[in-house]
């Protein structure tokens, strides 16, 4: 066959004997390609290496930034106010002292701060594919031509004959040829923690999911043990990695609720001071039948963009952001991209997976069956405190010597180590082992102090096809003919007889259940019955029904240590000890943290690449489905359609067997139905998905490198609840914002209708100036709301549903809240504008005719800070509220008053900024007008309390 014929893209390997596979591949198990096969396979397939596509560059991230609507606009009113001023400085028209092109710099400046505000959280690089590329080994062992060789990994093509052993990263997809004792870690694609052990003799069915294909192995894969020899079938984008890095690719970024929000309050403000400016100007042209005052007109329009565009609202949002990942951090949850901060108050499905986020990722038994009783284990993690329970009633381990027993030969029969750190207890060795030395500990069967009681003389390593391993230990005082004197510990004394050694086994519950003949029964054995037989495997099965990994124990004692390679022989005619159940345990604090999500309305829901029967046990055990609930396999999943998945979506709580296309697809069904979904992940696998949900959100302690590089959250303590606490957080920063936004918007409007009323009333010239204005959205505007911005939660936020993600920034009277208090804002400073103006060119007056515009000017600024009291709470009064709650309100107010009186009354500043002094007469009827906005405000509250309705 050449290289041209050769099959494309999946072939489903795993079905297929290795025979078949080496014919469809054209290769040779022992001699392996030749030159010129290599070299036409290399031009086929190319090089074996991830591929990047090109996204947007620094330069376009930037340019980006200025499309913005409301910049534009800025970018405008600067141009032609540079316009004004060129002309004004050509015709000799500037006041002495007056600096030209002011107001130009100081609006332009303000576009480049929130463009560069913009790009820093936009221009995060997506490091995600490099750190996949990372995870693919430089180089491997092949057989070429008949000859062993080491070549790059990237000169791998499909047909090479490529060879494994223990601690290699495996370089591309492949079909086991052969393999001796081959255990592969392959969590970062499946997401099951314990390695698999691989059969190359094996022909799975096509359906067979990722994480039981047994007879192929994966790029980016880890050897633990063993040695294989593989046909490599896929490389570069066609492996299962290469498949990942394409989704990853694919998966195009979405903007964020918030981010859409600023673009449709930008359209709108836009919108109505294009409008309102062509108002003032065609009204005006008509008062004047002319064009005559059209230089005015130009600068009142100037001046009405410059207030209506909020310039300060990008850097309050970013501040307030920020303030809410250092919170978020507290808790354990880091923030990697900024709007995903206020994105986390819109989630209305957190899709979680099972490992190590929702358990402890720390095997714990939980249930022994030995001498027919079945006996529940209490305890948390690797700890060795916890009871035995019968029927709900702790037992003793007097009453229950077979307790004890069978904890011997946990101890006994075990690789771990149980130490204590830092605190912690902790297990160096595999977590399955770990949970057996753990539940020895809970029977006081310490196995430091049994390994010098049963010294270890001889083993039988566990093996993928024996399913068991077996150790041999020596009986010292049996063994020195001192057994009598010396006294044997009793949890043992029920094993002796003479031999001086003892063997015990573990494993497969059914393969050692065969290899016994006999039971061991409180201290003495006696003949298994079949009768017994059946009721340990139905103890068994009802076991592995519930999720458990179930493990069966058995002994024998021994004349003389056997020799190697006799497993078979020496693991016959046992002694039958027990069973033992493990599971990897729920967090003890995720059941409440679920209980609060669906309080808040948030639906939790498990996706895990792990077996369905352990995906239930746990997802009933907290909350996240009832008994009876469908769980939904990844095979069942791959002969759904999208528009089933879609229908289905909404009813299934649990998904087992998953794989990473499997993630993606269900995160984007969700999305389809409207759910705002955020998905946890730690494995390569689950970066596609992570980057595909509205929130994902990756493990910082079992994550990998590219689930991390394609989240917008990363969990420092990998806990559920963690998430809970930031969705919490997420819903304070978004009720801050909208908080703050009214406050900015309802003087803005107030700003512009002001504007807009001094030409049309008469008055002559602009009230502000737009150095005054951007005075104003910054400083005035922008300090207050930087201290609205931390107020602290309301007490029940978490007791509603989430917000509509796609609900508008205008939405549940926040629009009609800044309408109407801009109008009344505008009501206030006009009539204090109409009757400065008559106070400063009243006959006899002496100070300037243009101070009339700094007692506007002042009232405005005044006002706010009268606002910003009155804000901070919808229903309760200034009054009723501490001061000192948010010590942050008070400052701004304290500390603006301050700045803005210093504009009128410091001669540099009042120069700068075009002010004229005000005596205190003038001053005392600024604060009175400014003091009437408080008053509406509060009034406001009184009247809705009233009338029985609450304020959203």
């Amino acid at each position: 066959m050449s290289a041209n014929s050769l099959p494309e893209g999946a072939a489903v390997w795993h079905s297929l004997e290795v025979d078949k596979a080496l014919d469809l591949l054209d290769s040779n198990a022992d001699s392996g390609l030749t030159p010129q096969e290599i070299q036409q396979r290399l031009q086929k397939y190319g090089p074996n290496e991830l591929e990047e596509t090109a996204g947007r560059s620094a330069w376009e991230i930037l340019l980006d930034q200025f499309k913005n609507i409301m910049l534009l606009m800025l970018i405008g009113v600067a141009l032609i106010s540079g316009f004004l001023d060129l002309m004004a400085l050509r015709a000799g028209d500037l006041k002495p002292g007056e600096v030209p092109f002011k107001d130009t710099i100081a609006i332009l400046a303000i576009v480049i701060l929130n463009g560069i505000l913009g790009y820093v959280q936009e221009s995060r690089a997506e490091k995600a594919l490099a750190a996949l590329k990372k995870m693919t080994s430089p180089l491997v062992r092949v057989i070429r031509d008949t000859r062993l060789v080491e070549i790059a990994a990237k000169e791998l093509v499909p047909g090479d004959v490529m060879l494994l052993e223990a601690g290699m990263q495996i370089a591309a997809d492949g079909r086991l040829i052969e393999q001796s004792n081959l255990q592969v870690r392959e969590s970062a694609l499946t997401g099951e923690a314990e390695a698999v052990n691989k059969q190359a003799s094996l022909k799975l069915p096509e359906e067979t999911s990722l994480g039981d294909r047994l007879n192929v192995v994966y790029q980016g894969t880890e050897v633990v043990q063993g040695r294989g020899k593989v046909l490599v079938t896929n490389t570069g984008m066609t492996t299962e990695l290469g498949k990942i890095a394409a989704m990853l690719q694919a998966v195009e970024s979405e903007p964020t609720p918030l981010q859409q929000r600023m673009t449709q309050l930008g359209n709108v403000l836009v919108t109505g001071s294009l409008i309102l400016v062509a108002i003032v100007v065609v009204g005006g042209v008509i008062k004047d039948g002319g064009f005559k005052n059209i230089q005015e007109l130009l600068e009142v329009s100037l001046s009405m963009a410059v207030a209506v565009v909020p310039e300060g609202l990008p850097a309050v949002i970013t501040v307030t952001l920020a303030l809410g990942t250092q919170r978020m951090v507290r808790q354990n949850a880091l923030i990697r991209k900024l709007p995903a901060v206020e994105t986390l108050g819109s989630v209305t499905t957190i899709c979680s997976d099972k490992t190590g986020t929702l358990t402890q990722n720390k095997m714990v038994v939980q249930s022994v069956y030995t001498n027919d009783k079945t006996f529940r284990v209490t305890g948390e993690g690797y700890a060795p405190t916890g009871d035995f329970q019968l029927n709900g009633q702790k037992v003793s381990l007097e009453e229950s010597p077979e307790i004890s027993a069978l904890s011997v030969a946990c101890a006994v029969c075990n690789d771990s180590v149980l130490q204590k750190e830092q605190g912690e207890w902790a297990i160096l060795g595999d977590p399955t082992e770990g949970a057996l030395v753990t539940l020895a500990g809970k029977a006081g069967i310490e196995k430091d102090q049994w390994n010098s009681k049963l010294p270890r003389v001889a083993e039988f390593p566990f093996s993928s096809e024996r399913k068991r391993m077996s150790v041999i230990s020596q009986v010292e005082g049996v063994a020195t003919g001192e057994a009598s004197s010396r006294g044997v510990d009793p949890a043992i004394a029920g094993f002796l007889q003479s031999e001086p050694y003892l063997m015990f086994t573990k494993g497969s519950p059914e393969l050692t259940l065969a290899r016994s003949t006999q039971i061991h029964l409180g201290n003495h054995s006696a003949p298994l019955t079949e009768e017994q037989r059946q009721k340990i495997l139905a103890e068994n099965d009802l076991m592995a029904s519930k999720g458990l990994r179930v493990l069966g124990f058995a002994y024998k004692s021994l004349a003389e240590i056997p020799p190697d390679g006799s497993s078979e022989a020496s693991e016959q005619e046992l002694v039958w000890l027990g069973l033992v159940g493990m599971l990897d345990a729920p967090r003890p604090e995720v059941r409440a943290a679920v209980q609060e999500c669906r309080d808040a309305g948030i639906r939790p829901v498990m996706i895990t690449g792990d077996h369905q029967l352990t995906a239930r046990a746990i997802a009933t055990d907290l909350g996240i489905a009832q008994e009876g609930d469908r769980v939904l396999t990844g095979q069942e999943l791959q002969r759904m359609s999208d528009e089933e998945l879609e229908q289905n979506v909404d009813l299934v709580s649990i998904y087992a067997r998953v794989s990473p296309e499997h993630k993606l697809r269900i995160v984007q069904a969700l999305q389809r139905r409207g759910r705002f979904v955020a998905m946890t992940g730690d494995g390569v696998n689950d970066a596609p998905a992570l980057k595909q949900a509205d929130i994902g959100i990756a493990m910082g302690i079992t994550g990998t490198d590219v689930s991390k590089e394609a989240s917008d959250m990363v969990l420092l303590d990998d806990n559920f609840a963690t998430i809970v606490s930031a969705t919490k957080e997420g819903r304070v920063v978004y009720t801050n914002i909208r908080r703050f936004i009214k406050y900015i918007l309802g003087s803005n409007i107030g700003e512009v209708l002001t504007i807009a009323a001094a030409p049309l009333i008469g008055l002559g010239g602009v009230p502000l100036t737009p150095l005054q204005i951007l005075w104003m959205n910054l400083v005035t505007d922008g300090l207050p709301a930087l201290a609205l911005a931390v107020e602290p939660p309301e007490p029940d936020v978490m007791q509603r549903p989430p917000f509509s993600p796609r609900e508008s920034i205008f939405a549940r009277g926040l629009g009609s809240y800044m309408i109407r208090i801009g109008i009344i804002f505008a009501i206030i400073s006009i009539a204090l504008m109409w009757w400065a103006y008559q106070h400063t060119h009243a006959a006899g007056y002496q100070g300037d005719p243009e101070a009339w515009k700094t007692m506007v000017f002042t009232t405005l600024c005044i006002a706010q800070m009268g606002h910003a009291i009155a804000i901070r709470s919808n229903n309760r009064l200034a009054i009723e509220m501490n001061p000192f709650s948010n010590i942050f309100v008070l400052a701004a107010v304290v500390v603006t008053t301050i700045l803005q009186l210093m504009l009128v009354y410091v001669p540099p500043l009042r120069d700068f900024f075009g002010t004229h002094y005000l005596n205190m007469q003038e001053l005392g009827v600024c604060i009175g007008f400014s003091a009437l906005m408080f008053v509406w405000i509060e009034a406001e509250k009184i009247f809705l309390r009233i009338m029985g309705k609450k304020a959203v």
